[in-house]
């Protein structure tokens, strides 16, 4: 019962640190998006070196990432979130699919041993697994509810209990797949609102002879593009790492449930009877 009570408020407050950090992540994204377009577009606030006449000894001029994300748009607002959100629930998903706390070794190898020991009955088992709280456990329990009945019942139930511990496990794994789809579409309707702006400056301005004209627009639409992928990609690699982990975990679930299966089903119990007695009937030497 302590196990179990000590499990639970570690839930508890990886749960309270996370809403925490999403909630400093959404108001530092705030207070960045807004220094960042309440500034206005004045040429004496540009860099110096952009100010200062051209010659062959300066150097290239280079910018910081707030003028990154400015020149890229407001569409960079929810790509930053975007990425935020990956890099907090990748933390979250590595917490809770640590293999120690799904499939407990310790408990699985005393849990199995007794009971091929014959040294629990239903109750002891049922309040083993209820102490524990694993996903594991969860399924063990399901399986010793069923005690005595026939392999086929049981297994049903471990299987029915497995479903249940994949669902568990595979929660919040969707949000990585979300944000590999969204980014890559923002960034490519930040390239769209780039390319507007660039064809309204030809159409508005006689552009010929002057890139300059043209280079807000294209900057614009090259950025969230880069942006977009660059937050698409690890979201999509670590989308395919966790549903792979849990994919393995639900196998070794299930083979464990197996051997429970094989330990307090009708048929193994009949077993485990006639080899007692026929051992009770050999002559003594």
């Amino acid at each position: 019962m302590i196990e179990m009570q000590q499990h639970n408020e570690g839930e508890l407050q990886i749960a309270n640190w996370l809403r925490g950090v999403v909630a400093v992540l959404a108001l530092a994204i705030g207070q960045f998006a807004g220094s960042a377009w309440a500034q206005e577009d004045d040429p004496a606030e540009q860099s110096p070196v952009a100010a200062a006449p051209a010659s062959t000894s300066d150097l290239i001029p280079q910018r910081n990432l707030l003028q990154i994300v400015k020149a890229g748009g407001i569409l960079m607002v929810p790509i930053i979130f975007c990425s935020f959100i990956t890099l907090v629930f990748v933390f979250e998903r590595a917490i809770a699919l640590r293999w120690g706390r799904v499939i407990p070794r310790p408990f699985v190898k005393r849990f199995l041993h007794q009971l091929g020991e014959g040294q629990l009955d239903k109750e002891k088992a049922l309040a083993l697994c209820e102490e524990n709280g694993s996903p594991v456990a969860q399924v063990f329990a399901a399986a010793v509810k069923k005690w005595g009945r026939q392999a086929v019942e049981v297994e049903q139930a471990v299987l029915d209990a497995g479903e249940r511990a994949s669902n568990g496990l595979r929660k919040y794994i969707r949000i990585f797949n979300a944000v590999s789809t969204i980014s890559p579409l923002l960034g490519l309707l930040g390239t769209v609102f780039g390319m507007i702006k660039a064809f309204n400056d030809i159409s508005g301005h006689d552009a010929m002879g002057k890139p300059e004209l043209l280079s807000r627009g294209i900057s614009e639409a090259l950025i969230t593009t880069a942006a977009g992928l660059s937050v698409a990609i690890p979201a999509l690699v670590c989308y395919l790492f966790f549903l792979s982990r849990v994919d393995r975990l639900i196998i070794e679930i299930d083979a464990l449930g197996q051997d429970v299966v094989s330990a307090i089903s009708a048929e193994a119990l009949q077993t485990t009877v006639k080899s007692t007695r026929s051992r009770s009937r050999e002559p003594v030497t």
